[in-house]
């Protein structure tokens, strides 16, 4: 996986805590781009010292029903994904424009107390997303363009179709799942699919479900 001037090859590559970023409704995925716009004090210290460190911060959603741990924080759900800052910008009123990159995905295990203001823990990565391109082949990429062209129509929304048939399996299954309007449930579903071709599936499932909610049957949508 080669992430901005980063090569991420193999568990020593990838550090064993990571600075956490919670924000409900965020998806980053490997090889995907997140934008972010930082202003919260915290938030702006832990970019400070990802900057001059490994460049690297863990996103990941609160967990669904926003319960509090025992220190009082929000209880975080169990997988997140590690993003390197792949570009950065201050916006000279206090905030700063950051774009992350996803390297793979983790576990959250156990949080470290430190003195800084954000919350750090302790990580198992998910070394396999390091080699993702593998998966591509079991991909079914005809019923996944299937289902984004249905839910763009049913929209009436255009695609870049170009761009699209020119998007290898891993950055189409990815960059669809990432840019979906879909909530925080179905966002965390995507992200702790085991495999892309389990991910591509779940994202068509979501597309039925949802184009049969609004619009009524789905197959005859997807036709």
């Amino acid at each position: 996986m080669q992430v901005g001037n980063a090569r991420y090859l193999k568990p020593g590559d990838l550090p064993d805590t990571i600075a956490v970023f919670p924000l409900t409704g965020a998806l980053l995925l490997p090889a995907g781009q997140l934008p972010l716009n930082i202003f919260e004090p915290r938030y702006l210290a832990m970019l400070d010292t990802a900057l001059a460190g490994n460049r690297l911060i863990g996103m990941v959603q609160p967990a669904l029903g926003e319960h509090e741990d025992k220190g009082g924080e929000p209880s975080l759900a169990t997988v997140g994904c590690l993003g390197r800052i792949t570009s950065f910008a201050e916006t000279g009123d206090g905030r700063y424009i950051v774009s992350l990159t996803g390297v793979c995905r983790f576990r959250l295990l156990e949080e470290k107390a430190t003195s800084d203001p954000f919350r750090t823990f302790r990580i198992a990565p998910f070394i396999a997303d390091l080699s993702a391109a593998n998966e591509e082949e079991a991909v079914d990429r005809t019923a996944l363009l299937t289902a984004f062209k249905a839910y763009l129509d049913a929209n009436k929304l255009e695609a870049d179709w170009e761009s699209v048939e020119r998007a290898s399996n891993l950055t189409l299954v990815n960059s669809l799942a990432m840019m979906s309007p879909f909530g925080p449930a179905e966002k965390q579903a995507l992200l702790e699919a085991p495999d892309l071709k389990t991910r591509a599936e779940t994202l068509i499932a979501i597309t039925e479900i949802v184009l049969a909610r609004v619009f009524g049957d789905s197959d005859t949508v997807l036709q």
